[in-house]
């Protein structure tokens, strides 16, 4: 299982359920490597997206705790345990897309981390554990820095070592 995201320069995930910036390239590597495979959301990450449908071309897992919630396009389990199971019933990689408490709670049946990092600090009201801090994980790769407009940005890859 993996985790894919974007923050900030102190783990910041996201503000009033919105991402805290829109780069484009972060979008096009998030979309090129979920398709085809397993996302695994909560329900207010679902609601995020436009119209708040399920991503196309992936098979969509939502974890919420109402009972009666359903989404057309999405599978809907109410926890950790159902979503793995769920998992288990699908071809292709699984990947963890949020929000906060999902990845939390997710985190430790990950094994990669695939991590767009801005070089700047938002107003954040959510966010990921600290990678660098943590030593059962490990940086493996990284890009150059890019620039989209003035803010500098690199992808990283971030590996379970224990």
């Amino acid at each position: 299982m993996k985790a894919i995201l974007s923050a900030d320069r102190k783990w910041g995930l996201g503000y009033q359920g919105r991402l805290l910036v829109s780069i484009p390239s972060d979008l096009r590597f998030f979309r090129e490597t979920t398709m085809g495979h397993v996302v695994v959301m909560g329900r207010k990450t679902l609601e995020s997206f436009p119209q708040g449908r399920p991503l196309a071309n992936r098979v969509n897992i939502v974890i919420s705790h109402n009972p009666d919630y359903q989404v057309k396009d999405a599978i809907v389990v109410h926890s950790v345990e159902e979503a793995m199971q769920e998992c288990k019933k699908h071809k292709g990689e699984v990947f963890v897309i949020g929000g906060e408490s999902i990845y939390r709670a997710m985190l430790p049946y990950c094994n990669i981390a695939y991590v767009t990092r801005t070089d700047h600090v938002y107003e954040a009201d959510t966010w990921f554990p600290d990678l660098e801090k943590d030593p059962d994980w490990q940086k493996t790769a990284e890009t150059d820095e890019q620039t989209y407009f003035d803010l500098e940005y690199a992808f990283a890859k971030y590996e379970r070592i224990k």
